[in-house]
């Protein structure tokens, strides 16, 4: 049982687990893959050696180390675009990031975390380097914010009680700063997760009014510093609601 009382296959969800290693990095020995997972080496080595097999991993014969197979490029390549919030954004995000010369992600929630699932990098000199797929905590950064500030009361208080918050984290604080974002409709951190980083975001609802995603602009703090980013603001409001139309 899995710990929400569904059946699960336990093979499935090792295998599942081997495969989700590969979003944090691209490359992975197999004694890496098994301390990661907390799963024996020869169990280890006996389900990559079927996912091997399946083309859904592939070994380097020279250095001994497994990455994704072309399996799942061609899973990907049969996902639907149409409601892919990040395929319909692109266009709007390369739009944003020629407007305000910063990179631009778009991140989602999933669960405790946030994930950016698209990014358009800054063409700077001096820029920020968003890698699409990579997941952060909920409590720190703008977009963390606003996936918490506007979504439903009960939901925030729900997030809020998860055992992964920091111990010396101030939830009363915190919860007044989330009050603010939905006033202002936008959210902004500085140095909160990143040193020298910069970030301002805002939210994405679907056109039935449900909170999809955020959208953010993050850069080098010594350049988009607090004015900087409440100017920019409005543009980034309004790139989320153009967004926010062309989801159902």
């Amino acid at each position: 049982m899995s710990e929400d009382g569904k059946s699960t296959v336990r093979a499935v969800e090792r295998a599942l687990d081997i495969l989700l290693c590969f979003t944090s990095r691209n490359e992975w020995a197999m004694t890496e893959i098994a301390d990661n997972v907390g799963l024996h080496k020869s169990t280890v080595h006996r389900m990559l050696a079927t996912l091997e097999d399946r083309g859904f991993v592939a070994r380097d014969s020279a250095s001994d180390r497994y990455r994704l197979g072309l399996r799942i490029w061609e899973l990907s390549a049969n996902m639907s675009g149409a409601d892919d919030p990040a395929v319909i954004s692109l266009p709007e995000m390369e739009l944003l990031g020629e407007t305000l010369g910063e990179t631009i992600s778009l991140y989602l929630r999933d669960g405790n975390e946030r994930i950016r699932i698209q990014a358009v990098q800054s063409a700077q000199a001096v820029r920020r380097v968003a890698p699409v797929g990579a997941r952060m905590p909920l409590y720190v950064g703008a977009s963390s914010k606003v996936l918490i500030a506007f979504e439903e009361i009960a939901k925030q208080e729900e997030l809020l009680a998860d055992g992964s918050w920091p111990d010396s984290f101030d939830k009363e604080l915190y919860r007044e700063q989330l009050e603010e974002i939905r006033k202002l409709g936008y959210a902004t951190s500085i140095e909160e997760r990143e040193q020298g980083a910069a970030a301002v975001s805002a939210p994405i609802f679907t056109r039935a009014g449900k909170l999809v995603a955020a959208l953010s602009v993050s850069g080098p703090a010594s350049r988009l510093t607090l004015q900087k980013m409440r100017e920019q603001a409005p543009a980034i409001i309004e790139a989320a609601s153009r967004l926010g139309a062309m989801l159902k």
